[in-house]
């Protein structure tokens, strides 16, 4: 414990569920004691996987007032910002990188607060000093928060750290009736596609089924985990969850999953994962044993949208990489992390690295929405305001 009240408070069971949620800000899923602490218990984010749970507590009279969900990473995998070049530029100038600070959600790119303060700047201000603060005690080299809000940045970036950019595709539910709705503002080459996609899935053969709640059993979760593992394999080559984390999401966090599923003859063969809150479904992982033709865009991107319109939810967030979401009707957003060097040598190369990719990311940006499917373009300030991540 600090004289302002911090301290480390190691894996996040060491609090109680309640008060740790009494932080997170609308309840958002990926930040939740339950959450975490599945990754935690079931060896997805552990010491031996080179993720040591550390988070960063405010307390007064031992009531904890804001966090910081934290952790020292002796690797730079399952961010989804990437930083191995900043690494390698460090310990080839003789400097020693690793272990670093994390502050973010486990291989979960999703967008959403970190410093969990309520909204209050002063707060706020102390949680950023005291992520320094931690940095320098424990002899580390550098600290890092990766999709942060665009408050948040700013927060950051007055107190002298980086500001990095990344794009994401959201979808915005600007009050569509259904989904036949949202395809009447497309162009029509567009819908022509979508339409075909969709019914050459429909007639696929396979029973396609959106589950909710405590439909998502933990035995369905343990049979989505060799999906998961058989498209890693195709597709990466390393899965970071372990089987007892889809059981113990299940077992504590059914009412915010909706799982999409495919089956043939009663065996799963496809499943795309979500979470959800009041405010968005997050599109989080797909899975499948099988390829057949359009299945992918049927249940991870208009199944998405048939379930957002149907509960009145703002957006869809389906994550980063490829244009096949955009010409899908989701649209690119701005993401941000912040990142705090110690070395100043370091810190000057990676800022001027900074300046290079986000002059990049500007013209790409431009370039993605003017291949939006929309026949009228989307308001901006509706787009952003929505995904919380205005421009600057």
């Amino acid at each position: 414990m600090t004289a302002t009240g911090l301290r480390l408070l190691g894996p996040v069971a060491g609090i109680e569920a309640a008060r740790w949620d009494a932080l997170v800000p609308g309840g958002h899923p990926f930040l939740r004691h339950a959450f975490l602490s599945a990754l935690e218990e079931s060896g997805s984010a552990a010491i031996a996987s080179g993720w040591q749970p550390l988070h960063l507590v405010l307390e007064t009279a031992g009531e904890p007032r804001a966090a910081v969900p934290l952790y020292a990473k002796s690797h730079s995998w399952g961010e989804y910002v990437f930083d191995h070049g900043w690494a390698e530029a460090c310990e080839r100038s003789g400097g020693r990188y690793y272990p670093k600070l994390l502050a973010a959600v486990p291989f979960t790119p999703v967008p959403g607060p970190r410093l969990l303060t309520g909204g209050d700047r002063h707060l706020a201000k102390t949680l950023v000093a005291g992520l320094v603060e931690t940095c320098r005690a424990l002899d580390l080299s550098s600290v890092h928060v990766n999709f942060c809000t665009a408050e948040e940045a700013r927060w950051f970036e007055a107190a002298g750290w980086l500001l990095r950019r990344g794009i994401q595709y959201h979808w915005q539910n600007r009050g569509y009736r259904d989904f036949a709705h949202f395809l009447a503002g497309l162009r029509s080459g567009r819908r022509k596609t979508i339409r075909r996609e969709r019914r050459e899935a429909a007639e696929s053969g396979l029973e396609i089924r959106t589950l909710t709640g405590a439909e998502v059993t933990p035995e369905v979760m343990e049979s989505f985990h060799p999906l998961y593992l058989a498209t890693v394999d195709r597709r990466w080559g390393g899965a970071y969850l372990t089987a007892p984390f889809f059981r113990l999401l299940a077992e504590r966090m059914a009412a915010s999953l909706v799982l999409v599923t495919a089956r043939e003859k009663g065996r799963l063969v496809a499943a795309a994962l979500n979470l959800r809150d009041g405010e968005a479904l997050y599109g989080r992982l797909w899975g499948s044993l099988e390829s057949h033709r359009f299945l992918h865009f049927e249940l991870c991107y208009y199944r998405a949208i048939d379930f957002a319109i149907a509960h009145r939810l703002r957006r869809v967030e389906a994550g980063a990489q490829g244009e096949h979401k955009l010409l899908r009707g989701y649209e690119p957003v701005w993401t941000w992390s912040a990142h705090h060097i110690r070395d100043t040598g370091l810190a000057a190369a990676v800022a001027r690295f900074l300046r290079h990719e986000t002059r990049l990311l500007r013209h790409r940006f431009a370039e993605l929405e003017r291949l939006l499917p929309y026949r009228h373009a989307p308001q901006d300030d509706s787009r952003m305001a929505s995904s919380g991540r205005k421009e600057r």
